[in-house]
């Protein structure tokens, strides 16, 4: 005889699901872009955890400043464990350094990258999830910090299975044979926050669990203590941290991580994305379904979609998809929904994405979602309206009131300073040491405006790395200039009555002037065509000559 909570979650399971085939029509799909053949129906009304949602997400946020508080003392023997776990992965590579134990950079790189993987690894959940973010930086971290932080995203030691079985069954409330007939030993991926299990449910559904790593919500809160205490230590002493602000930097990190610690949190956010994308009419994307019932703080339950991975692009071709079309559907969908909804997905990479066999593509993965509402709305569609038309000071004065720069600041000399009321200079005419003198000069006039990156605009940012890279594999051959104009027309018809009215103009009247995308890439205004390739070419040199000269100068 089943206990009364079990029978009480069977119930509802029965209930909300029946059988795998009642539900081909998907009634959901009316209001969420989920999958045809859903397993089960999703009604807003009906969602058990739905309505805590926005609490939790008011007091994770309402966390963040005593979390990142700086302590007067070390917070606990914590900081002991993570300098010393540091200290391994980098004082025996100086060492070899230093004995010119390396034959090129690159391979130094290679070393010092693996063994701050493995630290992170060694460190847990709050230091692998540093890992994943760097992991989403081409083209701002070293490629092979990249590609071994990569790792960090599904290669991660997993959890043993009575780990999983105990969590499981503490937030459910049931032994896992009262709700599910198999559950995969074997975890399909494990990253730092959680793990994932193929299963399937009595009611003989295919579905994926996510199951949170035991422990993770006080490792977390404790490391932020100890990086909160590190950070102003830093300040000025390393060139990227300076660049950075590492307090800013952390409250930055904690504002991002601490919503990923309830898993209602999540399921609630896969709800919204899927109704966005719904009005918006993207029907290229694909949200699975969250359970009804069966999501908890350290338990969710989803829909199982199959497909191919982001970074499988010969799968893809071979099958006959379009990548170029996977891509600028990715780029349409994820601006649009910044844009206009003020809702997006904040951790696009190669693991949260599954291309279907139809071409359409699966969102995965809901821990970090932007959102934009109010006054920071209204700043990001400025922001953006700036970038199509060429207008410098409303770009700067967006960034102002995103909290990109401070409230009193100086446009007209951010601007001067910058030196963006200039004629663009092609980088690739400079040397290396006008190169590097050039991106100090920059750095140093940003830190001395208070410049920090808000959260919304940092995950932003990060989403448009991770699809510059995503067009390297599948459209090279890309127009860019092409694609951004088309874009703009598309958003222009589509969207702007709406946005003009937000913004209080007249749409009719905006003129598009992509010099100012093309000043972006290095590009001067008489330039009116460049694919992805070419302008990957144009980075390799602009990176070898910087090199080059910072080698030279050692």
């Amino acid at each position: 005889m089943l206990i009364p909570q079990v029978s009480g979650i069977l119930e509802v399971m029965s209930t909300a699901s029946g059988s795998t085939t009642a539900h081909t029509a998907g009634a959901d799909r009316a209001w969420a872009a989920f999958t045809e053949a859903g397993p089960w129906e999703v009604q807003r009304d009906d969602v058990r955890w739905l309505g805590l949602a926005a609490t939790l997400r008011a007091a994770a946020q309402a966390e963040v400043p005593q979390l990142t508080k700086p302590s007067r003392l070390p917070p606990g023997s914590r900081v002991l464990t993570v300098s010393s776990r540091l200290g391994r992965a980098v004082v025996p590579w100086l060492i070899q350094k230093r004995r010119g134990a390396f034959d090129t950079p690159e391979a130094s790189r290679a070393v010092i990258s693996q063994r701050l993987r493995e630290a992170a690894e060694h460190l847990g959940p709050t230091y692998i999830k540093l890992g994943q973010i760097i992991s989403s930086g081409e083209g701002l971290f070293p490629a092979e910090l990249v590609e071994e932080f990569k790792k960090c995203r599904d290669q991660v030691p997993a959890e043993p299975f009575d780990v999983v079985r105990r969590t499981v069954e503490e937030d459910l409330g049931a032994r896992l044979e009262d709700v599910f007939s198999s559950f995969d030993e074997t975890a399909l991926a494990a990253a730092s926050i959680a793990q994932v299990h193929g299963a399937t449910l009595l009611t003989g559904e295919n579905v994926v669990v996510k199951v949170q790593r035991p422990s993770v919500s006080q490792f977390v809160r404790k490391d932020l203590r100890v990086m909160a205490w590190l950070a102003p230590h830093l300040v000025g002493r390393i060139p990227v941290a300076a660049l950075a602000n590492p307090p800013s930097l952390v409250e930055l990190f904690a504002e991002t991580i601490v919503e990923e610690l309830d898993f209602r949190m999540e399921a609630a956010n896969m709800l919204d994305v899927a109704a966005m994308l719904h009005d918006l009419e993207q029907d290229r994307y694909v949200v699975p379904r969250p359970h009804p019932t069966l999501v908890t703080r350290r338990v969710l339950v989803m829909e199982r979609v199959y497909g191919f991975n982001f970074d499988d692009v010969a799968g893809m071709q071979d099958a006959g998809i379009d990548t170029e079309d996977v891509v600028r559907t990715a780029m349409v969908a994820f601006m649009e929904g910044a844009v206009v909804e003020g809702i997006f997905h904040g951790d696009l990479h190669g693991g949260n994405l599954f291309v279907l066999e139809d071409g359409r593509t699966a969102l995965l993965d809901y821990g970090i979602v932007g959102r934009l509402s109010g006054p920071r709305r209204n700043a990001f569609l400025r922001l953006m309206l700036g970038a199509t038309t060429n207008d410098v000071k409303g770009q700067m004065a967006a960034l102002r009131d995103l909290g990109a720069l401070p409230a009193d600041t100086d446009l007209d000399a951010v601007i001067s300073d910058l030196r963006l009321d200039r004629d663009v200079i092609d980088p690739t005419t400079l040397t290396g040491e006008e190169m590097v003198t050039e991106v100090q000069r920059i750095v140093k006039a940003l830190l001395g405006y208070g410049a920090k990156l808000p959260k919304e605009l940092m995950l932003y940012v990060k989403n448009l790395v991770f699809l510059d890279g995503a067009i390297a594999r599948l459209a090279p051959d890309l127009d860019l200039l092409s694609e951004v104009a088309n874009i703009s027309m598309l958003f222009a018809q589509k969207h702007g009555e709406r946005l003009g009215r937000e913004l209080g103009v007249d749409p009719s009247a905006v003129e598009f002037d992509l010099d100012g995308v093309k000043a972006s890439m290095g590009l001067e205004a008489d330039v009116n065509s460049i694919t992805y390739k070419e302008l990957q070419e144009r980075r390799a040199l602009i990176q070898k000559r910087m090199q080059a000269h910072v080698e030279s100068t050692r």
